[in-house]
Formats: structure tokens, C-alpha cells, sequence
């Protein structure tokens, strides 16, 4: 048993009083002159600050159709272990920081409020989460730091309220000369700008001391002690996040702060400074971030709140001076709030003040898979397993249901899902799938939102069965479209049913060709073959006959064999001399290098090879038969070592490979197999 003192031993070595003492710093506002000086970005505003947190995560480049765009690293979470990681969505975050960079350039957007839009699910909310997870990890870092400060006026201690920056308390004149020092030793692409006022409480103490040291300033910020802000969340300091809520419920106190009324009785006015709270979300959320979760359910006196806000950076409390803020102001919405938002006349001052950044479902496949194995993996599923194929069959239905019909008549929608995750077709070059891209504006604005696939996937591993399949999956998906509380319409419905028809029948190609390898994966059994083939084609180029290994008799080349072969990478009958005769030059020049030919040296031959011993091993372990009740003892070895394959290569279990071997069977029973 551990002892009390080495519990306290392990509470002791997590601490870091020297990170706290950092962390918790005061000083004098001469101090925090000195610490400016070192360090200009420290006054930034919020937009600059939110800028700078981003790209302190690092860039890379993605290429999407042969655009290159950048990828912040930021949106990967570093903070959580990718728990709200984003992916597929490097084209509108890219809009959306440089709506940031233009706003820390202070060339406009500065004054907007963000607007998220898009269909449910599709990662707005995580977005502004990861944005204010980042804000709280960047003010504890050195290159994030920020500071407020308190004012001490006989021996007690009055907090600025508003988490203000200490700058502010300079004269306007002096200021612009200190900012324009800073901006001279400034290493960033844009200029440092504080057009802010106090607030009312710092102004109340401001004019009070200035009147008390007869408008000697140096005495007045002698009051004053400054002190690091950190941002938290949880302590309403730096982020505010404001919901929509029934008409009787909602007052818009709650976003500007309201009159004290106790400390209006000890002070005997309603105008003193000090008998207000300074508690609403956007006074709480000054230097940071403000959220508004569903902006455009707000009702309209609130979003009038909002046009001076953004616009004007100021907030009008209910019988209360107007209040200065420097604050980021993002909204997110759905696709309905918003057409009601175009179609309304009367907001026409709020659409002007708004940007708009489109945040549509992820249209790539790879990227989809990624957003389920985030969740459902070994690690956060223990205990169960994952028949391959699974989650890509979701993802592919997901994606499929965002798609748009293709209007060309040659491509179908699986090809322009294919297409679009970076797979080439015959016939199609990048400036044609950019093309098709382009027709379908909308894609990815409706579908099956991720939320609906990871229920359904929950849903079937909650079984008692120890491993899920995609048919399981599959199930899910079609059973809860009868009750999905956002698709109304039966067209959708059915059109959702018939998409998932076309997953089953890909799934089909996939285990099909995946038995196939695993039933010709026998490389003695290829090298044999394709030793007997090159020995009947050398035959067959030289003119010469081919000694039978069985009864030692000449007889000619093995047309039948070679055909079967050739035929399985579609080599005409008109084109086999040529196949051959290449075929033979490749040897003949191996040969002259010393080296000896290997049936891997030739991607087709060993495809044909591959496909030809798939044909002749499936007849001879009897595959249909594993749908019958008997099979004998030397069919059954067989199934074993192919099922041990599946296993291997190919990341089935015992439960999985049995049941797709079983499944593969049934098709080749029904005739439907394909050579």
C-alpha cells in the first residue's frame, strides 16, 4: 500500500510553481511598459491574436483537383488528441482564415460578425470549440500572453471588469506615438491599432484619480496593478457563448449586463458605474471570443445588439453608458434560419454586416472514412471488432447521398464519388472532374449528416455479437431512415435506399476481388504457372515444340493454356504475338544483365496469372460448396488456408473471414460471379 507521504510525493512533482508564478504574474504598469517593449504583440486585438494562434500550429499544402491550398495544422486539435480533428474541409477553414487575415490587417472584416452556415453536422460548432480551446491553451503560452489590469484605490482592489487592455489607460495622443514605436520593431504583416475606450468603471476611477492627483497622470498609474489574463471558458473570462431561448426567458441583459440594484441603494444613483454588472456574454467575452450557438433563432431586438457590436465594436446597455468591446463575433446556422434570414427584408442591415462562410458536408471519401475511424477504432472500441470494409461502406453512402447526379451520361454516381477521392477513370482528366465540381455549386449543402452515421454504427456495436460486419452497418442505416427526424420527404427516403443498393453492389466488387487474391495467393502455385506459360511462349516464338514433364513426349505449345491467361488481362487474339514476343525481349534483356525473370516484374502478366489461378483454385476447393451442409475434409483445408489469408493480409477475424467466404460463396452459387 502507497503511504500518504508518497501520494503527497506525486501531488508535489505535477506542480510547477515557477510555470504558476508565470502564469499568475503583476507588476506595475511601468512593468508592463517594459514587458510591451520586449514584446509589441502582446497589445494585439482579438482578430490578430485569434490570426497568430492559428499559424502557430504550422502550415503544410494539399492539392485538391491540382489547387493547391493551405492546410492549417491548428484544425488537426493538437489540444485533445484529434478528438475534434476536421477533415475534408480545407477549402472553406482556408476562407475562413483569411476573412481573419484580412480583419488583423484591419482592412474591414474586423467589423463583421462570422457566420458559420451549413447543414446540421457538418462541423460549425467544432470549428468555434476548437477556436476557443485554442484561444485558452494560446494566453498560457509566452507568445500568447495578454494583460488586464485592477485598479487599488485605498487599499482595496477594483477589478477593471472588462478584461482591458492596460494601454488603453495611456492619453489617445501619447498612445499613437507608443503604438507607432511598436509598430517599428513589429515583425508581422500588419500593423498594431487600439481604437478602443475605457470602460465605464476604469473611466469612473480614472477621472476620480486624475481629479485627486490634479490631472497627474504618472500618479494616477500608480494605482493601477496589471496583471496576466488567462482565458478560460469555464470562468467566463475572455469567452462568451450565447443561446437562443423561448421569448419569456430571454432578455438582452444577458448579452450587455444589467443595473445592480442593491448597489444602486448604497450608492444613490443609477448612473455610478459601479452599481452595473458587467456580466453579459459580450462583457465577458472582451479580448476573446463570443459564440452564438443557432445566430439566426435569436429574436431581431438581439440581433440589432449585434450590428453595433460588430460594426461600431460598442454595446448599449439597457440605461447604462455605451461600453467599448474588441472581440471576435461568430455565429453558426442551418441552411432553413438562413433562407428565412434572405427572404426578410427588415435584415438587411444585419446581412450587410455579416460574412458568410459555407461549412458544406466533406465530398471526399478518404476524408469521410477518417471522421468514423476517429471514433470507432481498436483504441475506443476494445473488445470488438471491425470487419474491413465496415466503416467505407458507411462513408461511401454518406458521401454518395451529398453528391449531386452527374450530367454526363458516360459516369455514374460511384465513378464521380471515385473521381472526386483522387481515383483516375478512363476518359477524365483533372480540368473534367474540376468541371463536373463546378456544375453541382451545391453539393454537399444536403445528405446524410456524420451524426446520423456514427449513431448507426453505435447502434450495431452495441450488439452482443463480438464482431460487426457492413451488412450489420448497412441494416442500421436503411432501418432508421423510416424515423429520421430531418428527411420528411419520401423521394429522399427512397432515393437514400436506392444509394445504398449501389454501396451493396461496390461491397460486392470489393469482396469478391479481396477472395479472389486471397484464393491465388499461393506464389508456388503462380511461379509454376507462369513457368509453364513462358516455357510455351518460348515455344511458341522460336518455332520450337515443348517436352510434355509427364510423358517426356515433344508436343506443340499450349495454346489453350496461353489464351487462358492472356485473355484474363484482355490481350485480343489479333495482339498476342506481340504481347508474347515483349514478353520475350523483357527476358532476353534480363538475361544480358545476368538477371533471372520474375513473374512480379510485369504488373499485367502478374494480374493475368493472378486471375487465372483464382479461375482454377476456385473450381477446385469447391467454394459453392461452402453453402451446402457437406463438404469434405480436403475442400475444408483448403477454405482454411484461404480464411487464414483473409485473416493475414487482409484484417478479418475468424467470425468476419467465415462470414464473407460464406457470403463470396452465395454470389458465385447464383451464377453472378465475374471472371
Amino acid at each position: 500500500m502507497s503511504s500518504p507521504s508518497e501520494l503527497l510525493r506525486l501531488v508535489r512533482e505535477s506542480l510547477d510553481q515557477e510555470k504558476f508564478r508565470e502564469l499568475h504574474w503583476e507588476g506595475s504598469f511601468e512593468d508592463y511598459l517594459g514587458l510591451l517593449d520586449e514584446n509589441p504583440l502582446i497589445c494585439r486585438t482579438s482578430h490578430q491574436r485569434i490570426y497568430d494562434m492559428v499559424l502557430s500550429y504550422g502550415l503544410s499544402e494539399v492539392e485538391r483537383l491540382r489547387r493547391k491550398i493551405v492546410k492549417y495544422d491548428f484544425f488537426d486539435d493538437p489540444f485533445e488528441d484529434g478528438k475534434d480533428a476536421l477533415f475534408g474541409l480545407e477549402e472553406p477553414l482556408a476562407r475562413m482564415m483569411n476573412v481573419f487575415k484580412a480583419a488583423a490587417h484591419n482592412f474591414g472584416p474586423e467589423r463583421r460578425v462570422l457566420l458559420l452556415h451549413g447543414p446540421v453536422g457538418s462541423s460549425k460548432s467544432t470549428i468555434t470549440r476548437l477556436l476557443k480551446k485554442g484561444l485558452e491553451e494560446y494566453a498560457r503560452k509566452p507568445e500568447g500572453a495578454l494583460y488586464t489590469f485592477d485598479w487599488v484605490v485605498d487599499g482595496e482592489t477594483h477589478s477593471s471588469m472588462m478584461n482591458e487592455e492596460p494601454l488603453l489607460l495611456v492619453p489617445p495622443a501619447a498612445r499613437t506615438k507608443i503604438l507607432e514605436r511598436l509598430n517599428d520593431k513589429l515583425r508581422a504583416s500588419y500593423r498594431l491599432k487600439l481604437d478602443f475606450e475605457l470602460s465605464p468603471i476604469s473611466r469612473y476611477w480614472y477621472e476620480r484619480l486624475m481629479q485627486e492627483h490634479q490631472g497627474d497622470w504618472e500618479k494616477v498609474v500608480q494605482h493601477v496593478r496589471v496583471r496576466r489574463l488567462l482565458i478560460s471558458e469555464k470562468d467566463r473570462i475572455g469567452i462568451g457563448t450565447f443561446q437562443p431561448k423561448d421569448e419569456k426567458n430571454q432578455d438582452s441583459t444577458e448579452l450587455t449586463g444589467d443595473l445592480n440594484y442593491r448597489k444602486i441603494a448604497e450608492l444613490g444613483t443609477d448612473s455610478d458605474p459601479r452599481a452595473f454588472n458587467f456580466d453579459g456574454e459580450f462583457c465577458v467575452a472582451n479580448r476573446g471570443l463570443i459564440e452564438f450557438i443557432e445566430v439566426l433563432k435569436l429574436d431581431v431586438a438581439f440581433l440589432y445588439d449585434l450590428l453595433s457590436a460588430s460594426q461600431e465594436h460598442k454595446i448599449k446597455p439597457k440605461k447604462f453608458a455605451q461600453t467599448d468591446i474588441d472581440e471576435v463575433i461568430i455565429g453558426h446556422t442551418n441552411e432553413p434560419e438562413y433562407r428565412r434570414l434572405q427572404n426578410n427584408e427588415l435584415m438587411e442591415a444585419f446581412r450587410d454586416r455579416t460574412i458568410k462562410i459555407d461549412i458544406p458536408y466533406n465530398l471526399v471519401l478518404s476524408d469521410e472514412i477518417k471522421i468514423y475511424e476517429k471514433d470507432f477504432n481498436r483504441r475506443r472500441v476494445p473488445g470488438k471488432h471491425i470487419a474491413p470494409h465496415t466503416i467505407r461502406t458507411a462513408a461511401m453512402w454518406a458521401v454518395l447521398t451529398r453528391l449531386d447526379d452527374p450530367k454526363k451520361a458516360n459516369l455514374s454516381l460511384m465513378q464521380k464519388l471515385k473521381l472526386y477521392n483522387g481515383k483516375t477513370l478512363p476518359g477524365f482528366t483533372t480540368d473534367n472532374i474540376r468541371e463536373i465540381k463546378d456544375e453541382a455549386p451545391r453539393e454537399g449543402m444536403e445528405g446524410i449528416s456524420p451524426r446520423y452515421i456514427q449513431d448507426k454504427i453505435s447502434n450495431a456495436l452495441v450488439g452482443e455479437q463480438s464482431s460487426i460486419n457492413p451488412f450489420m452497418v448497412m441494416n442500421e442505416l436503411e432501418a432508421g431512415l423510416s424515423h429520421h427526424s430531418l428527411i420528411s420527404k419520401e423521394d429522399d427516403k427512397k432515393r437514400y435506399r436506392e444509394l445504398l443498393g449501389i454501396v451493396r453492389e461496390e461491397y460486392d466488387d470489393i469482396v469478391k476481388n479481396e477472395v479472389q487474391r486471397a484464393i491465388s495467393a499461393d506464389e508456388e502455385a503462380i511461379a509454376r504457372l507462369c513457368g509453364n506459360y513462358i516455357d510455351n511462349v518460348k515455344a511458341y516464338t522460336q518455332r520450337e515444340k515443348v517436352k510434355n514433364p509427364y510423358t517426356g513426349k515433344d508436343e506443340e505449345p499450349d495454346e489453350r493454356l496461353m489464351r487462358s491467361i492472356e485473355e484474363k488481362i484482355d490481350i485480343p487474339e489479333g495482339r498476342k504475338d506481340d504481347f508474347r514476343r515483349e514478353i520475350m525481349n523483357y527476358i532476353g534483356a534480363l538475361a544480358i544483365e545476368g538477371k533471372t525473370f520474375d513473374y512480379r516484374m510485369n504488373e499485367r502478366l502478374h494480374k493475368a496469372l493472378e486471375l487465372k489461378l483464382f479461375e482454377d483454385q476456385k473450381d477446385s476447393i469447391k467454394l459453392t460448396s461452402l453453402v451446402s451442409t457437406v463438404v469434405d475434409r480436403d475442400t475444408q483445408e483448403k477454405i482454411e488456408v484461404v480464411k487464414s489469408r483473409l485473416i493475414r493480409d487482409f484484417g478479418y477475424d475468424e467470425i468476419s473471414a467465415t462470414d464473407v467466404l460464406n457470403y463470396v460463396a452465395s454470389i458465385f452459387a447464383r451464377g453472378d460471379a465475374k471472371s
